[in-house]
Protein backbone atom coordinates (compact mmCIF):
# COMPACT_ATOMS: atom_id res chain seq x y z
CA UNK A 1 0.00 0.00 0.00
CA UNK A 2 1.56 3.34 -1.15
CA UNK A 3 2.06 5.40 1.79
CA UNK A 4 0.42 9.26 1.74
CA UNK A 5 2.17 12.11 3.34
CA UNK A 6 -0.36 14.48 3.89
CA UNK A 7 0.22 18.53 5.13
CA UNK A 8 -2.59 20.24 6.44
CA UNK A 9 -1.70 24.47 6.76
CA UNK A 10 -4.74 24.93 8.84
CA UNK A 11 -5.30 28.69 9.24
CA UNK A 12 -2.02 29.71 7.77
CA UNK A 13 -0.18 31.32 4.56
CA UNK A 14 -1.72 34.24 2.79
CA UNK A 15 -2.18 33.35 -1.75
CA UNK A 16 2.03 35.07 -1.84
CA UNK A 17 3.57 32.53 0.99
CA UNK A 18 1.34 29.47 0.15
CA UNK A 19 2.36 29.79 -3.22
CA UNK A 20 6.12 30.13 -1.83
CA UNK A 21 5.74 26.99 0.31
CA UNK A 22 4.56 24.98 -2.23
CA UNK A 23 7.21 26.09 -4.71
CA UNK A 24 9.78 25.04 -2.25
CA UNK A 25 8.17 21.59 -1.52
CA UNK A 26 8.20 20.87 -5.39
CA UNK A 27 11.70 21.89 -5.20
CA UNK A 28 12.55 19.76 -2.41
CA UNK A 29 11.58 16.39 -3.65
CA UNK A 30 12.24 14.82 -6.69
CA UNK A 31 10.53 15.15 -9.95
CA UNK A 32 8.52 12.14 -9.87
CA UNK A 33 7.13 11.06 -6.95
CA UNK A 34 8.17 7.25 -6.94
CA UNK A 35 6.62 4.84 -3.65
CA UNK A 36 4.95 7.81 -1.89
CA UNK A 37 1.59 9.87 -2.56
CA UNK A 38 1.44 13.24 -1.65
CA UNK A 39 -0.49 16.04 -0.77
CA UNK A 40 -1.10 19.63 0.41
CA UNK A 41 -4.72 21.09 2.11
CA UNK A 42 -4.52 25.15 2.12
CA UNK A 43 -6.58 27.27 3.03
CA UNK A 44 -9.47 28.50 1.19
CA UNK A 45 -7.58 31.38 -0.75
CA UNK A 46 -4.60 29.39 -1.42
CA UNK A 47 -6.14 26.52 -3.00
CA UNK A 48 -5.93 28.26 -6.77
CA UNK A 49 -1.92 29.58 -6.05
CA UNK A 50 -0.89 25.81 -4.76
CA UNK A 51 -2.64 23.90 -7.68
CA UNK A 52 -1.03 26.20 -9.99
CA UNK A 53 2.39 26.09 -8.39
CA UNK A 54 2.16 22.44 -8.32
CA UNK A 55 0.09 21.59 -11.61
CA UNK A 56 2.11 18.84 -13.55
CA UNK A 57 3.34 17.28 -10.89
CA UNK A 58 2.65 14.22 -8.84
CA UNK A 59 1.46 16.15 -5.73
CA UNK A 60 -2.19 16.57 -4.92
CA UNK A 61 -4.42 19.39 -3.56
CA UNK A 62 -7.06 19.34 -0.92
CA UNK A 63 -9.55 22.01 0.65
CA UNK A 64 -9.76 21.19 5.15
CA UNK A 65 -13.75 21.48 4.63
CA UNK A 66 -16.28 21.96 2.31
CA UNK A 67 -20.81 22.31 2.89
CA UNK A 68 -22.42 19.53 1.75
CA UNK A 69 -24.45 21.24 -0.48
CA UNK A 70 -24.33 22.30 -4.65
CA UNK A 71 -25.23 25.36 -3.69
CA UNK A 72 -27.51 27.79 -2.08
CA UNK A 73 -28.29 30.38 0.43
CA UNK A 74 -25.30 29.13 3.24
CA UNK A 75 -23.69 32.13 3.83
CA UNK A 76 -19.53 31.75 4.19
CA UNK A 77 -19.45 28.45 3.29
CA UNK A 78 -18.13 26.66 0.01
CA UNK A 79 -19.35 23.32 -2.06
CA UNK A 80 -17.57 21.31 -3.86
CA UNK A 81 -18.11 22.32 -7.41
CA UNK A 82 -16.04 25.46 -6.02
CA UNK A 83 -13.36 24.04 -4.30
CA UNK A 84 -12.97 21.77 -7.92
CA UNK A 85 -12.87 24.84 -9.93
CA UNK A 86 -9.78 26.32 -7.55
CA UNK A 87 -8.21 23.41 -8.23
CA UNK A 88 -8.66 20.78 -5.26
CA UNK A 89 -9.47 16.92 -5.81
CA UNK A 90 -9.96 15.85 -2.37
CA UNK A 91 -11.21 17.66 1.19
CA UNK A 92 -10.70 16.56 4.80
CA UNK A 93 -13.68 15.54 7.24
CA UNK A 94 -13.92 15.30 10.93
CA UNK A 95 -10.78 16.68 11.78
CA UNK A 96 -10.97 17.06 15.52
CA UNK A 97 -10.64 20.73 15.22
CA UNK A 98 -13.34 20.97 13.23
CA UNK A 99 -15.13 17.96 16.09
CA UNK A 100 -14.39 20.49 19.14
CA UNK A 101 -13.68 23.60 18.13
CA UNK A 102 -16.69 24.04 15.53
CA UNK A 103 -18.92 21.29 17.35
CA UNK A 104 -19.68 19.30 14.03
CA UNK A 105 -21.92 16.19 15.27
CA UNK A 106 -20.84 12.56 14.25
CA UNK A 107 -24.14 12.93 11.89
CA UNK A 108 -23.04 15.86 9.94
CA UNK A 109 -19.62 14.21 9.15
CA UNK A 110 -21.59 11.35 7.75
CA UNK A 111 -23.71 14.00 5.83
CA UNK A 112 -20.23 15.46 4.05
CA UNK A 113 -18.94 11.93 3.27
CA UNK A 114 -21.52 11.14 1.73
CA UNK A 115 -21.67 14.31 -0.14
CA UNK A 116 -17.92 14.34 -1.16
CA UNK A 117 -17.98 11.03 -2.26
CA UNK A 118 -21.10 11.50 -4.26
CA UNK A 119 -19.34 14.24 -6.11
CA UNK A 120 -16.24 12.00 -7.03
CA UNK A 121 -13.91 13.89 -4.72
CA UNK A 122 -11.42 11.54 -2.57
CA UNK A 123 -11.66 12.18 1.04
CA UNK A 124 -9.58 11.76 4.68
CA UNK A 125 -12.01 10.96 7.62
CA UNK A 126 -10.67 11.80 10.88
CA UNK A 127 -11.00 10.24 13.98
CA UNK A 128 -9.49 10.44 17.84
CA UNK A 129 -9.92 10.37 21.44
CA UNK A 130 -9.40 13.57 23.38
CA UNK A 131 -7.08 13.32 26.86
CA UNK A 132 -10.01 12.78 28.90
CA UNK A 133 -11.59 9.81 26.60
CA UNK A 134 -8.01 8.22 26.36
CA UNK A 135 -7.45 8.43 30.46
CA UNK A 136 -11.13 7.28 30.91
CA UNK A 137 -10.06 4.22 29.06
CA UNK A 138 -12.58 5.18 26.05
CA UNK A 139 -10.12 5.08 23.51
CA UNK A 140 -11.70 2.33 21.83
CA UNK A 141 -15.20 3.49 22.04
CA UNK A 142 -15.21 6.83 20.45
CA UNK A 143 -13.46 5.54 17.40
CA UNK A 144 -15.66 3.01 17.09
CA UNK A 145 -18.44 5.93 17.50
CA UNK A 146 -16.91 7.82 15.13
CA UNK A 147 -16.07 5.40 12.33
CA UNK A 148 -19.32 3.66 12.27
CA UNK A 149 -21.16 6.48 11.98
CA UNK A 150 -19.27 7.96 9.47
CA UNK A 151 -19.00 4.65 7.36
CA UNK A 152 -22.81 3.91 7.99
CA UNK A 153 -24.90 4.21 5.01
CA UNK A 154 -21.42 4.36 2.69
CA UNK A 155 -21.32 1.31 -0.02
CA UNK A 156 -17.97 -0.42 -0.08
CA UNK A 157 -17.18 0.00 -3.44
CA UNK A 158 -16.11 3.73 -2.24
CA UNK A 159 -12.99 2.07 -0.49
CA UNK A 160 -10.53 3.38 -3.14
CA UNK A 161 -11.69 7.19 -2.38
CA UNK A 162 -11.48 6.63 1.49
CA UNK A 163 -8.77 7.27 3.70
CA UNK A 164 -8.81 7.12 7.52
CA UNK A 165 -6.57 9.16 9.51
CA UNK A 166 -6.11 8.62 13.05
CA UNK A 167 -5.38 11.94 14.89
CA UNK A 168 -5.45 11.42 19.07
CA UNK A 169 -6.34 15.13 19.70
CA UNK A 170 -4.32 15.35 22.74
CA UNK A 171 -1.40 15.31 20.38
CA UNK A 172 -2.19 18.09 17.98
CA UNK A 173 -0.74 21.45 18.52
CA UNK A 174 1.04 20.37 21.47
CA UNK A 175 4.19 18.71 20.73
CA UNK A 176 3.00 15.11 22.33
CA UNK A 177 3.45 12.47 19.71
CA UNK A 178 1.58 8.54 20.31
CA UNK A 179 4.28 6.41 21.14
CA UNK A 180 4.80 3.97 18.01
CA UNK A 181 3.27 0.63 20.40
CA UNK A 182 -0.05 3.45 21.20
CA UNK A 183 -0.20 4.23 17.61
CA UNK A 184 -0.12 0.95 16.59
CA UNK A 185 -2.73 -0.12 18.83
CA UNK A 186 -5.54 2.18 17.82
CA UNK A 187 -4.03 1.58 13.96
CA UNK A 188 -5.02 -2.19 14.66
CA UNK A 189 -8.41 -1.60 15.93
CA UNK A 190 -9.08 0.60 12.92
CA UNK A 191 -8.39 -1.42 10.59
CA UNK A 192 -10.39 -4.48 12.26
CA UNK A 193 -13.07 -2.28 12.42
CA UNK A 194 -13.26 -1.76 8.54
CA UNK A 195 -12.59 -5.08 8.06
CA UNK A 196 -15.61 -5.41 10.29
CA UNK A 197 -17.76 -2.94 8.35
CA UNK A 198 -16.89 -3.35 4.72
CA UNK A 199 -14.89 -6.85 4.54
CA UNK A 200 -12.06 -7.64 2.58
CA UNK A 201 -12.78 -3.99 1.33
CA UNK A 202 -11.35 -2.56 4.58
CA UNK A 203 -8.48 -4.46 3.93
CA UNK A 204 -7.19 -2.09 1.14
CA UNK A 205 -8.06 1.93 3.26
CA UNK A 206 -4.79 3.80 4.07
CA UNK A 207 -4.87 4.80 7.92
CA UNK A 208 -3.16 7.64 8.65
CA UNK A 209 -1.40 8.74 11.94
CA UNK A 210 -1.89 12.20 12.85
CA UNK A 211 -0.47 13.63 15.73
CA UNK A 212 2.92 16.47 16.06
CA UNK A 213 4.33 14.45 13.40
CA UNK A 214 7.89 15.78 12.68
CA UNK A 215 10.77 14.56 10.67
CA UNK A 216 12.60 13.44 14.03
CA UNK A 217 9.86 10.73 14.59
CA UNK A 218 7.97 9.97 11.14
CA UNK A 219 10.19 7.04 10.41
CA UNK A 220 9.57 5.81 13.48
CA UNK A 221 5.87 5.90 13.53
CA UNK A 222 5.83 4.70 9.74
CA UNK A 223 7.52 1.95 10.62
CA UNK A 224 4.64 0.76 12.59
CA UNK A 225 2.58 -2.19 10.42
CA UNK A 226 -1.25 -0.37 9.97
CA UNK A 227 0.58 3.25 9.48
CA UNK A 228 0.11 4.00 6.02
CA UNK A 229 1.19 7.35 5.90
CA UNK A 230 1.02 10.84 7.94
CA UNK A 231 -1.11 13.82 8.07
CA UNK A 232 1.04 16.76 9.17
CA UNK A 233 -0.01 19.83 10.78
CA UNK A 234 3.05 22.83 12.03
CA UNK A 235 6.11 20.71 10.46
CA UNK A 236 3.96 21.23 6.80
CA UNK A 237 4.49 24.98 6.99
CA UNK A 238 8.25 24.35 6.92
CA UNK A 239 9.16 23.02 2.86
CA UNK A 240 12.23 21.04 4.51
CA UNK A 241 10.50 19.30 7.64
CA UNK A 242 7.71 18.48 5.08
CA UNK A 243 9.88 16.81 2.79
CA UNK A 244 11.94 15.28 4.97
CA UNK A 245 9.30 13.44 6.48
CA UNK A 246 8.03 12.47 2.68
CA UNK A 247 11.77 11.13 2.09
CA UNK A 248 11.29 9.08 5.53
CA UNK A 249 8.18 7.41 3.84
CA UNK A 250 10.81 6.37 1.26
CA UNK A 251 10.15 9.18 -1.73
Amino acid sequence: MTPLIAGNWKMNTTRASAKELAQAILRGLPSTLDGVDVALYPPYPCIAPVAEAVSGSDIRVGAQNFYPESGGAFTGEISPAMLLDLGATEVLIGHSERRHVLHESDEFILQKLQFALAEDFLATLCVGETLEEREAGQTEEVISRQLRSALSGIDSKHAADVTVAYEPVWAIGTGLTATPEQAGTAHDFIRALLVELWGESGKSIRILYGGSVKPQNAAELMAVPEIGGVLVGGASLDSASFCAIVRAAGA
